[in-house]
């Protein structure tokens, strides 16, 4: 028998920095969000203009109904 595991979905979120906001706060505050909202990196981008755009995404947990 093949077990297959189930489709997992994730939900994202997008945050942004300025080119004014410090390597280590931008790192204090995604850590934060990953400790306390157990988000995760999924991408970061890094703009022309020293802007970084970081996409964070965490699993969508379902809960199955019992009759």
């Amino acid at each position: 028998m093949k077990r297959t595991r189930p489709h997992i979905e994730y939900e994202f979120r997008t945050v942004r920095f300025g080119k004014e906001t410090s390597r280590s706060e931008s790192r204090r505050l995604l850590t934060e969000e990953a400790e306390y909202g157990r988000w995760e990196l999924a991408r970061t981008r890094i703009g022309m203009g020293g802007t970084r755009t970081v996409w964070l995404r965490r699993q969508i947990v379902r809960v199955a109904r019992t009759a």
